[in-house]
């Protein structure tokens, strides 16, 4: 999990997602076959005045890690592999424990963390008769370690739960939730630096079903107070770098009630269209995925809809090399209204 998850189409090639994220003396790991795209990616960086690193190691392996002892690396994931080839056993032990939804439970209870009624097992063979005669539908059955809406499952009754059940093998720890009524899902990003935990930016999810789509900023809702006991536990045992947790928001009256409902211990969806908007000062936007006949950027012609920064308006490249694939993730900068007359353009240059 380099660079997303391994069940995502052409996973191997979001590494190019953080190129717009960089600083000028950074160095930048990209799969060789995003090479054929350079030319057109930082032609449109320069057109737009987004500055980012020339610096780059055409390989993904981690055998290049770290590069030099001033190099702080900067990791999408630090999993087990990481670890092995940097040695922060704070760092890893921290992703690993949080990284399981289970353990996010179990810790959101220790700290007063509000979250949706949920029953975490080992395994599905956990799940008793009374657990599914009594568990409130409809609720979503989980795979406790999942990326990307993977190993998610909504189920309005107990023969969809007993169906979703049978596509977990008997090893598989998981979770029954009860579902939240709402359609509005926040995305609350921290940045952890030398041990200290700093806010970054509370954005609006853009879901389709359980998966994400993309981001949008400003929104209304910033209920940091309810997630930062839990930032701040991990960053007392060495998480490093970027984190986000996605909180549910439910509307009682004139009141907004939250609810936690994970936390991603590394880089995420709206990390990237985060970081370039804080560099470009951005400050209404949003990021969406689209998919594309077109196979290269050079055959995407957009030059009269890309970010003017005099108007601060227009569209940045932000997920690039899945233009291979045909998906690209574009951030679009503007009001709501501009933002949706670009995107209407933006999809019929797509197709």
């Amino acid at each position: 999990m380099s660079c997303t998850a391994e069940g995502v189409k052409g996973n191997y090639l979001y590494s190019g997602r953080v190129l717009g994220a960089t600083e000028h003396d950074d160095m930048i790991q990209l799969h060789p076959l995003l090479k054929s795209e350079w030319e057109e990616i930082t032609d449109h960086y320069s057109r737009i005045g987004l500055n980012h690193s020339h610096n780059v190691i055409w390989d993904i392996g981690l055998e290049h890690m770290p590069v030099h002892d001033s190099i702080t690396p900067s990791h999408f994931f630090y999993g087990d592999m990481e670890l092995k080839k940097g040695g922060d056993i704070g760092w890893a032990k921290t992703v690993e424990f949080i990284n399981s939804k289970n353990n996010f439970m179990s810790l959101a209870d220790e700290l007063g963390v509000p979250v949706p009624k949920t029953s975490c097992f080992n395994s599905v063979a956990e799940i008793s008769d009374e657990e599914l005669s009594t568990f409130p539908f409809p609720c979503y059955l989980k795979a406790a370690i999942s990326v990307s809406g993977i190993g998610i499952y909504r189920c309005e009754d107990r023969d969809a739960l007993s169906l979703a059940m049978s596509n977990f093998t008997a090893d598989t720890p998981v979770q029954l939730q009860q579902e939240v009524k709402t359609e509005t899902f926040l995305n609350l990003q921290y940045r952890i630096t030398d041990g200290e935990c700093r806010r970054l930016l509370a954005t609006e999810q853009i879901l389709e079903g359980t998966a994400h789509q993309g981001n949008f900023y400003p929104t209304p809702y910033e209920p940091w107070g309810i997630v930062e006991p839990m930032a701040e536990w991990m960053a007392e045992r060495g998480f490093k770098d970027i984190l986000a947790f996605d909180v549910a928001v439910l509307q009682q009256g004139q009141k907004s009630e939250y609810l936690a409902i994970e936390c991603n211990p590394r880089y995420n969806g709206a990390s990237y269209p985060t970081l370039i908007a804080m560099k470009c000062g951005i400050d209404e936007w949003e990021s969406c995925n689209f998919s594309t006949w077109h196979r290269s950027l050079d055959s995407l012609d957009i030059r009269d809809l890309e970010y003017n920064p005099s108007t601060g308006e227009g569209v940045v490249i932000v997920n690039w090399g899945t233009i291979l694939v045909g998906k690209v993730m574009f951030m679009i900068a503007g009001n709501r209204t501009t933002r949706q007359r670009i995107k209407l353009e933006l999809q019929q240059r797509l197709w």
